[in-house]
């Protein structure tokens, strides 16, 4: 219409650079604070790294504690900060330094010797105690209040209400509580690093002053073994024992954590290994290497806490099927305790290449559980390989024996196994055995196998001896393939029993064929001897 007025071009470009304006500010601010967020966390977590390098302290960050958790220092409620695997102390992000500076962690060994083995005091550290402990002055229930408050001594594990607490109670020397038997004391370690410089190693004299019914306990533990508990198990023992003899063997390997044994009276030390039957066998390993150091005097005895996917040797021994948190580590150290020593045969596993110019070293495995030839080892080969790409994925004993049973069905329908008696002689004794047509040769040292199955017993109404440990025999069994060991599994059919001997050798004419001992798993090439002997 001729009466309307058109707006100017400028009014236009003026409202549209508002537009484009209010777009780049509603887009761009969000990314500048993320980004401004992103690069003041980095900045936080280098300063706690930092402060966790430097510090004696064995600090671990966290923002998710199992009961109200309060700041030894502010005192106030924790909502981000980090603990001390090693004394339990608590606080918050910003109080770092300051507990540094103000609480000393657990001394492994004491900075003088002039105190005696047993003129240790207490070592009090206040608020943040266990719901369930009581007083030991007035028995009542300690730290029930929503505050921080009461004390509790980070070696004998007591614990006092505040109102409770006296001078003589601070001065009180500490006895290591419960858990006595099982602690090598710091004043030990320094008697023992005196009596060195004087060049002297008669250490019965020290350990008589601690009583008879000492028996230091070493920790080893697998940070990375079947549900990934060991890290926290490894806080927890520092915790109730000395730090020094709890050692995560991913990252200190078993020969070297064992030296420690040498430091102690003549078979007194015991060792727990926290991990699955590869991690044991790793320790049987480094025990072997101390008998040909000639320390057999200082060979400690083992128990197992079962943290891996089958753990069918720790289920042989008595120690369960796997742990999962179900029990407190309070109870495990008094299960071990209480352990009484049995025997275990252990043995060699010899393989040789039969060439007439063959060059090649005889490879040789020590062998505790089983050892097999056919679809039981191809399952673990492969399990094996994925769990090396990926092992965050492979956290779950569930999953595992998903991934297993995956594997399983898969060479049902492959069959990569088949014609296994075309394949391998078998002698026992010295005796050539005729085998029937099967996929796999499995040979027992032990009465579990596959996760839990007593594979040498079977089912049904035929009577057979049970299989031992310690009676120097093997069993030798023969399955048809993977559904076969399913079956077997689910108790539905039994193996095809060929036997027991003192010595088993296996020939492998022709062909690859993957084989298992234990948890070393390999592929054997053609023409191969493979021969076991106590």
């Amino acid at each position: 219409m001729e009466g309307e007025k058109r707006p100017a071009p400028y009014e236009g470009l003026f409202a549209d650079g508002h537009l484009i304006l209010w777009t780049l500010c509603s887009v761009l601010l969000p990314v500048f604070i993320t980004f401004w967020c992103s690069l003041q966390r980095s900045r936080r977590q280098l300063h706690r790294r930092d402060i966790f390098r430097k510090s004696k302290h064995g600090w671990r960050d966290t923002d998710l504690f199992s009961q109200p958790t309060y700041c030894c220092v502010c005192t106030q409620h924790i909502l981000l900060g980090a603990f001390c695997d090693c004394c339990g102390l608590r606080v918050d992000e910003g109080c770092l330094k300051k507990a540094d500076k103000r609480f000393p962690c657990k001394e492994i060994m004491l900075k003088s010797d002039g105190r005696a083995l047993d003129a240790m005091p207490h070592h009090w550290i206040r608020g943040n105690v266990p719901l369930c402990s009581c007083c030991v002055v007035c028995k009542q229930q300690c730290g029930s209040q929503p505050k921080l408050c009461d004390y509790r001594c980070i070696w004998c594990q007591k614990t006092v209400h505040d109102e409770c607490m006296k001078n003589s109670l601070k001065n009180e020397k500490c006895d290591f509580g419960e858990f006595k038997n099982l602690i090598i004391p710091p004043s030990y370690l320094t008697s023992i690093n005196q009596m060195r410089k004087d060049k002297k190693t008669d250490y019965a004299v020290l350990a008589s002053k601690l009583g008879k019914q000492w028996t230091p306990l070493i920790i080893l533990a697998n940070s990375r073994s079947g549900t990934n508990m060991g890290e926290g198990l490894l806080g927890e023992f520092r915790i109730l024992l000395n730090p020094v003899q709890v050692f995560d063997v991913t990252k200190t390997p078993p020969v070297k954590a064992l030296q420690l044994c040498t430091l102690l009276p003549c078979h007194s030390a015991r060792v727990l290994v926290c991990g699955g039957d590869g991690t044991v066998g790793w320790v049987l390993d480094a025990v072997d290497e101390m008998k040909i150091k000639g320390q057999e005097k200082y060979i400690p005895q083992v128990a197992v806490l079962p943290l891996g996917t089958g753990n069918d040797l720790s289920n042989t021994l008595g120690w369960g099927t796997g742990y999962a948190g179900e029990i407190p580590v309070a109870q495990v150290l008094r299960n071990v305790m209480e352990a009484d020593g049995i025997k275990l045969d252990r043995w060699k596993v010899q393989v040789t290449n039969k060439g007439y110019y063959n060059l090649r070293k005889p490879k040789e495995f020590t062998m505790n559980n089983y050892f097999s030839v056919g679809p039981d080892a191809l399952m673990a080969l492969n399990f094996h390989a994925h769990r090396e790409k990926a092992p965050s994925l492979f956290s779950s004993r569930i999953l595992n024996k998903a991934v297993y049973l995956f594997y399983g069905t898969k060479d049902c329908l492959v069959q990569e196994c088949k014609d296994l008696n075309k394949k391998v002689e078998l002698e026992l004794d010295g005796e050539r055995v005729e085998l029937p047509n099967l996929e796999g040769i499995i040979v027992l040292n032990i009465g579990y196998w596959g996760g839990g199955c007593r594979l040498w017993e079977g089912m049904g109404d035929e009577t057979y001896p049970l299989a031992r440990h310690d009676d120097g025999l093997l069993e030798v069994v023969g399955v048809y393939g993977s559904f076969h060991c399913a079956q077997i599994q689910v108790k539905l059919a039994n193996p095809f029993r060929i036997g027991q001997a003192h010595t088993v050798r296996l020939i492998l004419k022709c062909s690859m064929m993957p084989m298992q001992t234990d948890d070393d798993i390999s592929s054997t090439s053609d023409q191969e001897d493979i021969k076991e002997t106590e």
